[in-house]
């Protein structure tokens, strides 16, 4: 049987990438240099992610999802 391209690897699959650029709400403050948590609309619903940030982030603060690290992790920036 084969594998995906992704499977077994650190790369976020296509499906992942649904997420980049996606507009979320932060649930769990993300402090700096730490990950907080982010729900962000996939697919027909919402899934949680850790989230990264330059900057802390506080709790129900919209945010933009810039980057993603891995399958459950994402970088994000306020969003304006």
């Amino acid at each position: 049987m084969g594998r995906s391209p992704a499977e077994g690897s650190n790369q976020p699959s296509d499906a992942d990438q649904s997420v980049l650029g996606a507009v979320g709400r932060v649930t769990v403050p993300i402090p700096e240099g730490g990950p907080g948590e982010v729900l962000v609309p996939v697919r027909g619903g919402s899934e949680a992610f850790a989230a990264w940030s330059e900057h802390p982030i506080d709790k129900h603060t919209q945010v933009l999802v810039v980057d993603i690290t891995s399958a459950r992790s994402v970088v994000v920036t306020p969003f304006p």
